[in-house]
């Protein structure tokens, strides 16, 4: 064999090494990957039905409902616009609260309510992901404000 054509032959068998390496890599991440999505965009059907994804927005109010005998509770994650009804059984963050920013990641069933597997708390507005702070801009939904003591830090 010529060794021109030994060349060719390495040059192919590389560049197929490389395809198929790039496309395993490129499944595992797919595979991986979970979307963000707001309340309006799981109720207009953007949220894939047969995967898991993150819902964010604001604890409504009044909406939070703890099991008594197990650590299973129920909320409303609204992005003022729209409202979509958690489940999650489980301890919740500390800084978890009514009015106050959320995550959470899980599924959503055919009756459309959000099985949570985990929650995240925000604990200021730099985790607000833009759509949803572009949301609530747009229906003036606010965050309640820290009541001020009266004391300058």
């Amino acid at each position: 064999m010529k060794s021109r054509t030994k060349r060719g032959l390495i040059i192919v068998g590389g560049l197929a090494t490389l395809a198929v390496v790039s496309t395993l890599v490129l499944n595992a991440f797919q595979d991986n990957l979970v979307f963000f999505f707001s309340p309006s965009q799981v109720a207009t059907k953007e949220a894939p039905a047969d995967r898991s994804f993150r819902l964010g927005g604001l604890v409504e109010e009044g909406s939070v409902k703890r099991s008594s005998d197990s650590l299973a509770v129920q909320f409303v994650v609204t992005d003022g616009a729209k409202a979509i009804p958690v489940t999650y059984n489980g301890l919740l963050p500390d800084m978890f609260r009514e009015g106050k920013g959320v995550v959470a990641q899980g599924r959503l069933d055919s009756g459309g309510t959000f099985h949570a597997d985990q929650v995240l708390a925000k604990h200021d507005e730099n985790y607000t992901p833009k759509e949803v702070a572009d949301t609530l801009k747009t229906t003036a939904y606010k965050e309640k404000e820290p009541a001020t003591t009266g004391v300058r830090q």
